[in-house]
């Protein structure tokens, strides 16, 4: 195995070389999604056909894991993973200038890329699989612009067509689902548990679990993807949370027309019927807690 802090890099590296790029948990409401990657010598491509690697999907646990173990042990194959945590993803997909889970996908694999090609290693050619959602040959014109040296194969089923892409497969699968069996809830309410399931909307063991742990006014364990549709249902019966926001001008000062109150549901952890501009209602200048102890917001420190 090669990861990306392993040196020197290896002979192998400086003759032209092939990377698959693959997934795993892009769809469930818990939990990261990973992007991992596995790269290999071109001479080295007929071997690798010969390790049984396959769609991680195809495969049961138990074998995934063994496959994990032997690729790390491979001195002929190097691998890295990127893991976006589910806050991460929620923030970005909720944030005023949204990133959409596509663009947050690209930038994932093109960070990889960079990554690999950083170290040394003489990348010609990367196969993808295609998700469809989205423009697989814009996909791969982006690429191709990005990486003007490098041939992209972006297809269907790439990861049961081609070996390296099983490989990383492998490598994105194994990896979420170690980090899952870790994952160690930061929350301290009562009666909290990792009895999850698959993570997977339509799963009755996830749906439970979401909820037995929802909060009428905070919504979610860190856990949960809040940014997913799947959410709303939950927090239908959330609580109406109002709170004075202060707008701030280029200089860090407050603008006069800055004292408002916005919703919870803004951040979206109530429901999100409402277009966000009418779920702003004006303030009435701030509260009397901070007007009484002459409390002002902390702008420098």
């Amino acid at each position: 195995m090669r990861s990306e802090a392993a040196l020197p890099v290896p002979e192998w590296a400086s003759k032209p070389c092939i990377m698959g790029i693959d997934e795993a948990g892009r769809g469930p409401v818990l939990g990261p999604m990973v992007y991992g990657c596995l790269y290999c010598a071109r001479s080295y491509q007929k071997t690798l056909s010969t390790l049984n690697f396959a769609d991680s999907k195809t495969l049961k646990e138990e074998k995934r894991e063994e496959l994990f173990e032997e690729l790390k042990a491979n001195e002929s194959i190097g691998w890295a993973v990127d893991v976006i945590d589910p806050r991460e993803l929620s923030a970005k997909m909720l944030n005023k200038n949204k990133i959409n889970l596509n663009e947050i996908s690209h930038d994932s694999a093109i960070g990889l890329i960079t990554r690999v090609l950083n170290m040394g290693v003489l990348l010609t050619e990367v196969k993808f699989i295609w998700i469809p959602v989205g423009d697989a040959e814009k996909y791969r014109i982006k690429l191709s612009e990005r990486f003007p040296s490098i041939k992209f194969v972006v297809a269907k089923k790439a990861d049961s067509l081609y070996p390296v892409v099983s490989g990383a497969s492998i490598v994105a699968k194994v990896t979420r689902d170690q980090a899952l069996r870790a994952w160690m809830l930061e929350e301290t309410a009562e009666n909290m548990h990792t009895n999850f399931g698959s993570g997977y909307p339509g799963d009755p063991v996830t749906k439970a679990w979401l909820e037995d742990h929802k909060h009428f006014v905070f919504g979610f364990p860190s856990l949960v993807r809040f940014s997913w549709g799947t959410c709303t249902s939950y927090s239908k019966d959330g609580v109406e949370v109002l709170w004075e926001s202060e707008e701030m001008n280029g200089d860090g000062f407050n603008r006069s027309s800055g004292k408002r109150q916005l919703k919870l549901s803004n951040v979206g952890f109530t429901s999100s019927k409402r277009r966000s501009e009418d779920i702003e209602s004006s303030g009435k200048g701030r509260c009397k807690f901070f007007e009484t102890r002459k409390l002002e917001q902390l702008i420098h420190f």
